[in-house]
């Protein structure tokens, strides 16, 4: 997923599933620019086992590393499951994050469009 219209909003860090296994994630990251609802890429080294994107430990430490960057807000359901992969966990951000997206480069397209 590295692409120029990404902002990375985490780097690597290593992360526990409900069994205990140690997950390396290479990086959390969004699009530049969209409108209104968020998707929030995760991204990680190794091919995930399935079902992986619905393990309430893992998320949880996911959106926790979100928290150690700066985000304030509620916690994060799972995006479209047709945009799970093998290797990366796609979340829905909450409205709340909008903020913290925009604090780190994201443009609210929607917002062109107020009067």
């Amino acid at each position: 997923m590295t692409t120029d219209t990404d902002i990375e909003l985490s780097g690597p860090f290593q992360a526990k599933d409900g069994t205990g296994r140690t997950l390396d994630v290479k990086a959390i990251r969004i699009f530049d620019e969209g409108y209104g609802i968020i998707d929030v890429y995760v991204e990680f080294k190794a091919k995930l086992e399935p079902g992986t994107h619905k393990d309430s430990v893992l998320l949880r430490q996911i959106v926790d590393r979100l928290r150690a960057v700066g985000y304030k807000g509620p916690d994060f359901g799972l995006s479209d499951p047709g945009l799970q992969e093998s290797k990366l966990i796609v979340l829905e951000a909450p409205e709340e994050f909008s903020s913290f997206a925009k604090s780190k480069g994201w443009k609210n397209l929607a917002e062109d469009f107020d009067e």
